[in-house]
């Protein structure tokens, strides 16, 4: 018997019980089809969450004060970033591609009749680069003109402009008014897509020396951001950075008076922990494929029994123990080959439908089917070896007589 017929043999006594084959199979079926599904969502979340750091800006550092408290509520330190580290960090630091001091607050804005309470952020114009934020819905960003003169202009990020003006009125030209004060809109951003407290749809900006004098009354800056010329450099970056600041801004004890906080150092945090959760998804769900391998082995330790007397007559008409072993053997992986490749339809359905539920992008991973395919096969091989071992080890004289 050559390898095609031993196959045809094979799914012939698969075939001949469907339901208790596909019963047996189903373990396999949901143990792949989880495995595929869970790293697929599991990669979709990363994709997703990294799309929601670059939306914020790409190869960034921002310098932070660093508040320290003690006693209850009381500040022992307050730190603050002046106006004269921004030219000093760009003179000092060659790396540094743009680089823009920020203020900021949540603040009541008003259109006509519509309120809405939004991010203000104050920042140079090279802040739409920094932010990412250069592509538009409508109009233009304000310019270095308008940062001089202290204009009270604005653009819109895309959340504000929907809620104070709808969307399919035009905002380009008309005056809004942010904490009693007018403001004529240049622009609208382009929709981003992000979320959370930094989402860069929900801001208002506006020139920095107008956000400084005329709306917030600051003196200092609330942040320092700045874009790297290379993300690969960044760490460099950073330390020079630190560095810099370091001359002055420490306090009587010598600590720094700000913090810097690395874009990379996210993203690097963020693949690990998304990574951690495929892992750890995908382990539960191979406990599936397991459990099904139980359910082959038991399979198969039936199928010996119910076909001892067959065995006998082959073995009495000259087939050999490698032919009984290596029948029961297919039959076995055969099975478990058929469930994981409806685990893989399963799983690839449940990926799309899943992501669509969550709002992830779907990620079919080639290197997972593979591997849970694999795995499938290998636990039809293992489970299935005990019971054709035990098939080619029957005695023909003693099968022959078993009823």
């Amino acid at each position: 018997m050559n390898f095609l017929d031993s196959v045809q043999t094979a799914l012939r006594a698969i075939s001949a019980n469907k339901l208790r084959s596909f019963l047996t199979m189903l373990g396999v079926v949901i143990g792949v089809g989880s495995v595929i599904a869970m790293i697929g969502i599991g990669e979709g979340t990363k994709r997703k969450s990294m799309e929601q750091i670059e939306v914020m800006g790409t190869n960034m550092l921002m310098v932070m004060p660093n508040w320290r408290r003690g006693g209850v509520g009381l500040a022992t330190d307050m730190p603050t970033l002046k106006e004269e580290d921004v030219p000093q960090l760009k003179k000092e630091v060659p790396l540094i591609a743009f680089i823009s001091g920020t203020v900021g607050s949540r603040t009541m804005t008003k259109h006509k009749a519509t309120s809405y309470m939004t991010q203000i952020t104050g920042g140079e114009p090279q802040m739409a680069i920094i932010r990412n934020a250069t592509r538009m819905h409508a109009g233009r960003w304000y310019t270095m003109e308008d940062e001089e003169k202290a204009n009270r202009v604005c653009v819109l990020g895309w959340v504000a402009f929907q809620e104070l003006f709808g969307e399919n009125e035009n905002a380009i030209g008309t005056m809004i008014r942010i904490k009693n004060e007018t403001f004529e809109v240049l622009g609208v951003c382009a929709y981003k897509g992000g979320t959370g407290n930094w989402n860069p749809d929900d801001q208002i900006y506006i020139p920095l020396s107008t956000a400084k004098h005329r709306l917030l009354g600051r003196r200092d800056l609330d942040m320092i951001m700045i874009q790297g010329r290379n993300s690969e450099l960044l760490p460099i970056t950073q330390q020079q950075v630190e560095d810099t600041l370091a001359k002055k801004r420490k306090n009587a004890s010598g600590e720094p008076l700000f913090r810097v906080m690395n874009q990379g150092d996210w993203i690097e945090t963020m693949k690990k922990q998304t990574q951690l959760l495929s892992i750890l998804l995908a382990g539960i769900a191979s406990i599936s494929l397991l459990v099904g391998g139980i359910g082959i082995m038991n399979i198969m330790l039936v199928s010996v029994t119910e076909r001892t007397r067959e065995i006998g007559l082959r073995k009495a008409l000259g087939a050999r123990r490698e032919s009984i072993l290596g029948q029961f053997l297919l039959e076995s992986v055969v099975m478990c080959s058929v469930g994981g490749l409806i685990g893989i339809l399963f799983g690839t359905v449940a990926v799309f439908g899943i992501s669509s539920l969550f709002k992830v992008p779907p990620s079919i991973n080639t290197q997972a089917i593979l591997i849970a395919f694999g795995f499938s096969a290998g636990v039809g091989l293992f489970f299935g070896l005990y019971p054709a071992l035990r098939a080619s080890r029957l005695e023909p004289i003693e099968a022959l007589r078993y009823e």
